[in-house]
């Protein structure tokens, strides 16, 4: 039998209110940077009593509602679902794409957001089952290399989850064009797979054009590693304090 939110430990409860806060704030970063349209794509976080512990024995995940508009995604709007995909409390049915979620938390504990869009240009490398490959810097700073391609599944069961984790799990790469699907965009929380999210449409939009005036030039592997090492490590606030 399903635990209800009621059933878990107060600790829980407060973590799932603030989740709750966060997973709606952020899906209005997809219609901001045009990844969506209507009511597709969605935000889930993990809920974490202590993140800096990681997953507990209540693992839980907060995504949005299926089926309901970007305007009517408060806090409260956000169901609860445990990681088999049960609903744990809320009002409405998760989010079509929930199981595939489920399944990423369930088999890489590392992740704590997972961020699905249908933007415009990456979807379109999906269609085409093509991988976008690593000629920008930009794209060897967030991706670590080519945007890869998982493969063909169907919505509603666990398929999809299935594929990102196969091609994700050992790729240094957040994202996933999902083939005939969209991407997908993993992170340590939902906050990075929405920025994952962001930089995936603008490379894929950046590569397709460059393609229109020729054939984009390669960066050599050992400066994509180069690239990716500062990045992930030392640009912004990552770098370590000078004295």
């Amino acid at each position: 039998m399903t635990r209800t939110l009621d059933d878990h430990p107060a600790d829980v409860r407060d973590a799932v209110a603030r989740t709750r806060e966060v997973v709606a704030r952020l899906h209005a970063e997809l219609p901001r940077w045009g990844l969506v349209v209507w009511t597709a794509g969605n935000v889930s976080q993990r809920v974490l009593v202590d993140p800096e512990a990681g997953p507990g024995d209540d693992d839980l995940l907060v995504i949005k509602p299926s089926g309901v508009t970007y305007d009517e995604l408060t806090p409260e709007a956000m169901v609860v679902c445990d990681l088999d995909g049960n609903l744990v409390d809320g009002t409405r049915s998760p989010s079509s794409d929930t199981a595939a979620h489920a399944y990423v938390y369930r088999h890489m504990p590392e992740v704590g957001g997972v961020v699905h869009t249908h933007s415009t240009y990456a979807t379109a490398w999906a269609a085409r089952a093509e991988p976008v490959p690593c000629v920008l810097t930009m794209m060897a700073d967030e991706f670590g290399g080519d945007i890869p391609i998982g493969p063909f599944a169907l919505i509603g069961d666990d398929s999809i989850g299935r594929g990102i984790v196969e091609t994700l799990r050992d790729s240094r790469s957040p994202a996933v064009l999902m083939r005939n699907h969209g991407p997908f965009t993993i992170g340590p929380d939902a906050k990075a797979a929405v920025k994952a999210a962001v930089m995936v449409e603008e490379v894929a939009r950046t590569v397709h054009i460059s393609r229109q005036l020729g054939e984009p030039l390669p960066i050599d592997p050992a400066h994509i590693d180069s690239l990716y090492a500062r990045y992930q490590h030392v640009y912004g606030q990552n770098q370590e304090p000078t004295r």
